[in-house]
């Protein structure tokens, strides 16, 4: 090799390696999909509020009432599952005594189940409400005396505006973030 060939080679392998890094355009985060433009549009506009007595005495209920109340203008199809409007079939609350921060355990009973279908859907028109009520006390061992905090545990585990996506098919559930104040009761 002669001494211009290997100068013309080194120039060569230089201009390969600055191409390299040479800067490049940056690549922009594809913009979100409906879908989930779809989910946070419902997390900012379904109510939630769940409600029970102030007081009861050792060994009566403690009846929850589980509300939820679409805002927007068009219906909205909510999976029931883990909500009080199926009833209590899992740890849907945490309830903790107020004079410490341990949490209650849960003794109800835990489903199991298939897919869902389209009955296991609440539909809420727009401007409506739905709602659930069951005892707490039941599933949550709420006899001894004292004050006990109860908030509802979420997500919602699929809801959607579209019918034709009711039910979701198993593993496409599009879950939603809710918050729902929680409710102080005292048994004496």
């Amino acid at each position: 090799m002669t001494r211009g060939h290997v100068g013309r080679i080194a120039l060569l392998t230089l201009a390969i390696t600055g191409a390299g890094c040479a800067s490049r355009k940056e690549e922009t985060a594809p913009p979100a999909d409906a879908r989930q433009q779809e989910e946070a549009a419902v997390a900012k506009t379904l109510e939630c509020s769940l409600s029970g007595p102030a007081q009861v005495k050792a060994g009566e209920p403690v009846e929850l009432v589980f509300k939820l109340t679409n805002p927007t203008k068009e219906p909205l199809y909510v999976l029931k599952w883990h909500t009080p409007l199926e009833g209590i079939r899992n740890n849907i609350f945490t309830v903790t005594r107020a004079d410490s921060a341990a949490e209650l355990s849960y003794g109800g009973p835990m489903m199991k189940r298939g897919p869902p279908d389209a009955s296991s859907y609440a539909t809420i028109a727009p401007g409506e409400s739905v709602e659930g009520t069951v005892d707490a006390a039941l599933a949550y061992g709420l006899q001894e005396p004292g004050t006990y905090r109860i908030t509802f545990r979420g997500p919602l585990m699929d809801v959607t505006s579209d019918q034709a996506k009711v039910p979701a098919l198993a593993g496409e559930y599009h879950d939603v973030a809710l918050k729902c104040p929680e409710v102080v009761v005292t048994v004496t």
